[in-house]
């Protein structure tokens, strides 16, 4: 089984000890995403929709450089901190995730970086 790191500068670098994603067998399995603008490193907004379309190119980005696409998602988890959010979640999401992945959507207490959503993902490649 081979295992490969992806890393890119387009997406926020891991602020801890763990990978942007991992492939392995065809498959990109990402780490979670908040809203960290990859340029700045700040989060770039303070309401679930700006966070979202963050969250959702930071994914893009990761699975291009895994060489894959964000219509190759097959599962995704979203955790949020209000399940009130989970329709404005709905509407931005579904403009990525055109797909239609599997996925688990669950409200958590807290977040890294007292961030509104979070999203991590499974992909194949081509």
């Amino acid at each position: 089984m081979k295992k490969e790191i992806v890393t890119t500068k387009k997406a926020p670098q891991a602020i801890g000890p763990y990978s942007q994603a991992i492939v392995i067998n065809n498959l990109v399995y990402t780490s979670g995403q908040i809203a960290i603008q990859p340029e700045t490193g700040v989060i770039v907004s303070t309401d679930i929709e700006g966070q979202t379309k963050q969250v959702c190119q930071n994914i893009a980005e990761i699975l291009k450089a895994a060489g894959s696409h964000i219509d190759n998602v097959i599962k995704t988890t979203v955790f949020i901190k209000n399940m009130s959010d989970f329709a404005k979640v709905n509407e931005i999401y579904a403009t990525y995730f055109k797909t239609n992945p599997a996925r688990s959507c669950v409200e958590v207490s807290k977040l890294p970086k007292d961030c509104l959503i979070e999203i991590e993902a499974i992909a194949y490649k081509d």
